[in-house]
């Protein structure tokens, strides 16, 4: 049997992908315990964080995916980009603004004169973690409630029921595995993050683990990353467990609210948005009004794009092999699962792995080479899932026609494969770059001696307290951010904008 060609690669791109955990394993033989009474409070710490985030995100995210799937609103595809937009912000602006406004002290303090209580600790990070995941649940469950037919719910209407009751016996138990799916995805952005609870003073696992890093304690650190990787583990195996049923479409629910539920509505999420959105923006806008650009170095704008362009090369050149080694044959797809492994990785973890692997090779460490190699194993699966979509909808019958011409394998690939499956590649290759150019943790860890990004910028300024001068890398990452969600939200079907 001939082996497909794209199996090597995708081999080695499986390995590589494996070779983080592999490291950790190695580093945490070093450590003096597996487990003590500070782990457990890390733990419990974690725990509840991920659980008040999961929390908060149903409550806010549910209603949000009834409201833009069913309710009938002016302007509805706009209120749609609305409710997603905190998805175009970094949790870790959306923890240094709203640390920066409230409190004594705070801008909020200082422009009022009104005294709010400072936003730190558990409380202030599951705040700020809801305000910035909940669209993930609200995206996954109104994926859900469009798949249903409108004629279960007013069948529900004419034996009696009222609508708050078919809404609670007839579409929530239908939808509830969207739920849980866009549950999972909080849970796992909350584990993995780093800046939130770092810049809120909460000690997780991810906050712990740079602590110990900056200690100089690797088997410390790696041992507390085997631990977290076992939690991440075991949601990405609930998470592959979840089976949305298929549903027959059929004709969608539309309410028609009154003005005054309209109203009750507005009053309810406002706040909501207005934190999430409203509050970076303002923050960021007094300080630049405040301290204008001449504090800011773009150099360090052109890093971000530098290192995060190549990144985005390297990732694509590597996906189109795995990509078509997943669609030729079973050990492809295994191979393709393996890669999406370190998307699975938190960014410190990777960090801590990839550190130790560059100090066994001089010639890596404390250069950009590593911190690509990190982008890339990270957002990997990004590049291959926007090339593998693109290469699945390729028609094959124009394969074979070429085939039967007798054109080579390379010259049907060059000739017909590529520039038919050009725009996924492009999509996967921006998708990489701006993640790339978002990314904090693993930066801070690998990023050259002297070498800054937009994101760790940030994050020095946080440190420094010099908070004005956060003005401009903000904003321009706000910027990218909200490209790579307006991506995101364009491979969204469009039936789903027209409902």
């Amino acid at each position: 049997m001939k082996i497909p060609a794209s199996y090597p690669m995708a081999l080695l791109a499986a390995l590589v992908a494996l070779t983080p955990v592999y490291v950790l394993i190695v580093l945490a033989s070093d450590a003096s315990s597996v487990f003590d009474t500070h782990n457990l409070q890390i733990l419990g710490n974690t725990l509840s964080l991920m659980g008040l985030t999961v929390l908060g995100s149903i409550l806010i995210g549910v209603p949000l995916a009834f409201i833009s799937a069913y309710v009938h609103l002016p302007f509805k595809k706009l209120w749609l980009v609305v409710f997603a937009a905190p998805l175009a912000i970094p949790s870790y602006i959306g923890a240094f603004t709203l640390y920066a406004a409230f409190g004594p002290g705070g801008e909020i303090n200082t422009l009022t004169g009104i005294e709010t209580p400072s936003m730190y600790g558990l409380t202030g990070a599951a705040i700020v973690m809801t305000l910035y995941t909940f669209p993930f649940v609200m995206m996954t469950t109104r994926s859900s409630l469009l798949s249903l037919d409108a004629s279960m719910v007013n069948a529900a209407r004419t034996l009696g029921m009222s609508m708050t009751q078919s809404i609670f016996k007839v579409i929530l138990p239908r939808v509830v595995n969207g739920i849980a799916a866009g549950s999972l995805l909080v849970a796992l952005y909350t584990l993995s993050d780093f800046g939130t609870p770092a810049m809120m003073r909460l000690d997780t696992f991810t906050r712990v683990i740079y602590v110990e890093y900056n200690a100089f304690a690797l088997g410390r650190a790696a041992m507390l990353s085997l631990q977290l990787m076992v939690i991440v583990g075991f949601l990405l195996l609930v998470e592959s467990q979840i089976k949305t049923a298929p549903e027959r479409h059929g004709r969608p629910l539309i309410l028609f609210p009154s003005k005054l539920q309209l109203s009750a509505m507005f009053v309810t999420f406002a706040p909501v948005l207005l934190l999430a959105i409203g509050l970076p923006l303002a923050i960021f806008s007094l300080w630049l009004a405040r301290d204008g650009f001449s504090s800011f170095d773009f150099n360090i704008a052109w890093n971000s794009t530098y290192a995060s362009g190549i990144a985005a090369i390297v990732a694509v050149i590597v996906a189109i092999p795995v990509a078509h080694a997943a669609l030729s044959g079973k050990a492809g797809r295994i191979m393709e699962r393996v890669t999406y492994f370190g998307f699975g990785i938190p960014g410190i973890v990777m960090g801590t792995a990839l550190v130790y692997g560059g100090l066994q090779l001089p010639f890596l460490y404390q250069t950009l080479g590593l911190l690509i190699i990190a982008y890339m194993l990270r957002f990997l699966p990004l590049a291959v899932g926007s090339v593998r979509t693109s290469t699945e909808h390729l028609d094959p019958s124009l394969v074979k026609s070429a085939r039967v011409l007798g054109a080579s394998p390379r010259e049907v690939f060059t000739r017909i494969t590529l520039p038919l499956t050009m725009r996924g590649i492009i999509a996967g290759a921006a998708l990489v770059f701006l993640e790339s150019m978002r990314e904090l943790e693993a930066t801070l860890l690998l990023g050259p001696t002297g070498f800054e990004t937009l994101s760790t910028y940030l994050w020095r300024v946080y440190e420094a307290g010099y908070f004005g001068r956060a003005a401009i890398p903000g904003l321009l990452l706000v910027v990218i951010s909200a490209c790579g969600l307006a991506i995101m939200m364009s491979g969204e079907k469009r039936n789903q904008f027209e409902h």
